[in-house]
C-alpha cells in the first residue's frame, strides 16, 4: 500500500473504504498538518486537536475532492484555514504555556533564519496563490524533486523550476516587507529544513481511528472546530473561484471577481478603442473600449465589471467561459443560501473597488485568434499602507470579428 500515490491511496479509501489507505495518507502527511497547526498554536495539544479535525474533514470530503486534486497542498491550506478557525474561536490553551513552548523551540532552533521567518511563514503562503503554494509544499514541506513537482502539477521541469524560483521569490518579499532581510536560497533552505517536524506517534493513531468514523468519536470543542472550519473553507473556496473571471487585489492574496447583478443591461455608450501604444490604464481612464482587439475587449470587460453591468460583463466573455462563470455563480448563490446579486455584492466589498488602475506589461501572440495579456492591477490593500502590485494573466480569443475575454487568472 506504502507504494501507491496520493491519488491512488484516495481512491482506495473512497472506493473501498480501506483503512489501511486512509493510515497510509495520515502517516504520509500527519507531520505536515502537525507542525502548520503548531506553528499557529504554540501548543502541542492544541496542535493535535487541529490535525485531528484536519483529516476528519479528509474523510468527510473525500468523495467530492477532483480527480486532479494534489492533497499534499490541500491538507496544507485545510490545516492553515482550521488553525486559523481554531485561534478565532478562543479554544486556545493558556498563553503561559505556548510563550514557554515557543521559547523552547527558538532555543533548540539553530537556524536564525528560520526563527525570524516561521512566525511569518503561514501568512506568506496564504498570500500566494494556489499553484505556487502546492509547489512550494511539494518542494520544500515534502521534499518532491522539481520532477516530481512538475508531474504534479502538469508540468515540465523547466516550468515547475520557474515557479517554484517565482513562489520563493514572492515569499522572500513578503519577509522583507516586514523587516526580514535573506535571499530566496537561504529561505528555500530554512523552509526544508524545518518547516515539517515529527507528530507524536500517537496522533497519527488517534487521527486514523476518529478520521475513519468521519469524527463521530471526536470531542465536543473537536466538532466544533471541524463545522467553523469547513465554513471558512466554503467561504474561500468562493473568493478563489471567482478569480477564474477577473483579476483583482485582496486582503488575503487571493484574487476575487467583482460582479454586481442587474436585471437590464445598460445601452453601451461609442466604444472608445486603445491606442496600440497605450499600456496604462489608471481606474480614471476606464470605458468602454469596444472588442476590435484584445486589449480593448479586456478594458470593456474590466469597465462592465467595475460598473456592475453583469450581463453585459458575461458578454465580453467567450461562450464556453460565459456559460462556466453563470453556472459557477449559480452554484455558489445555492451553496450560501443567497441570491445571485447578493453573492456578487459580498464579492463586491473587495477586489475592483480596491484596485487604482492596470498596466498591460506585454502581450503574446499564440495564434491569429488567440492572445495572452500579461496585466499586473494595483492597489492599496485593506490593512495595507503601501499600494500593492498583482499580476494575471488574461487568455483573449477571438470569436468572430470580435475579441472575447477566455479567462483571467495569476501569473
Amino acid at each position: 500500500m506504502q507504494e501507491l500515490d496520493d491519488t491512488a491511496l484516495l481512491r482506495e479509501y473512497v472506493e473501498r473504504g480501506s483503512e489501511e489507505a486512509f493510515a497510509a495518507l495520515v502517516t504520509r502527511h500527519v507531520n505536515k498538518v502537525y507542525s502548520v497547526a503548531l506553528r499557529h498554536t504554540g501548543n502541542p495539544r492544541s496542535a493535535a486537536e487541529i490535525t485531528q479535525a484536519v483529516f476528519v474533514i479528509l474523510a468527510k470530503k473525500s468523495r467530492h475532492l477532483g480527480k486532479r486534486v494534489i492533497l499534499s497542498g490541500w491538507l496544507y491550506q485545510t490545516a492553515r484555514l482550521t488553525a486559523v478557525t481554531f485561534i478565532r474561536g478562543g479554544i486556545r490553551r493558556a498563553r503561559r504555556e505556548q510563550e514557554a513552548y515557543m521559547q523552547t523551540v527558538l532555543n533548540e532552533n539553530e537556524s536564525d533564519t528560520w526563527m525570524q521567518i516561521a512566525p511569518l511563514l503561514d501568512a506568506a503562503m496564504a498570500e500566494v496563490n494556489e499553484t505556487d503554494r502546492h509547489a512550494v509544499v511539494l518542494r520544500f514541506f515534502d521534499g518532491k524533486s522539481i520532477r516530481e513537482v512538475g508531474a504534479a502539477l502538469g508540468a515540465n521541469e523547466d516550468a515547475a523550476k520557474k515557479r517554484v524560483s517565482r513562489a520563493l521569490e514572492k515569499l522572500r518579499a513578503f519577509f522583507a516587507r516586514r523587516g526580514v532581510s535573506s535571499t530566496t536560497a537561504i529561505i528555500a533552505g530554512a523552509i526544508s529544513a524545518n518547516s515539517v517536524q515529527a507528530a507524536p506517534v500517537a496522533v497519527a493513531k488517534s487521527v486514523t481511528a476518529i478520521a475513519m468514523a468521519k469524527g463521530v468519536a471526536a470531542s465536543g470543542s473537536t466538532l466544533t472546530l471541524i463545522k467553523g472550519a469547513l465554513k471558512i473553507m466554503a467561504w474561500t473556496k468562493f473568493k478563489t473561484a471567482a478569480v477564474a473571471v477577473a483579476a483583482v487585489i485582496v486582503a488575503t492574496g487571493t484574487t476575487t471577481l467583482v460582479v454586481h447583478h442587474q436585471h437590464q443591461q445598460r445601452p453601451l455608450p461609442k466604444p472608445q478603442p486603445v491606442a496600440p501604444t497605450e499600456t496604462d490604464f489608471p481606474k480614471s481612464s476606464w470605458t468602454f473600449a469596444g472588442y476590435t482587439d484584445p486589449r480593448s475587449a479586456f478594458l470593456s470587460a474590466i469597465w462592465f465589471d467595475h460598473k456592475g453591468d453583469f450581463e453585459t460583463f458575461l458578454a465580453s466573455l467567450t461562450p464556453g467561459e460565459h456559460e462556466r462563470q453563470l453556472q459557477q455563480y449559480k452554484g455558489m448563490a445555492q451553496k450560501m443560501g443567497k441570491s445571485l446579486a447578493a453573492c456578487f455584492i459580498i464579492a463586491s466589498t473587495e477586489g475592483l473597488n480596491k484596485a487604482e488602475g492596470f498596466q498591460i506589461l506585454d502581450q503574446q501572440v499564440i495564434a491569429d485568434d488567440q492572445v495572452i495579456l500579461h496585466v499586473s492591477f494595483r492597489g492599496t490593500l485593506p490593512g495595507e499602507k503601501q499600494e500593492t502590485v498583482k499580476v494575471v494573466d488574461a487568455k483573449m480569443i477571438k470569436t468572430g470579428n470580435e475579441w472575447k475575454v477566455d479567462s483571467i487568472g495569476p501569473k
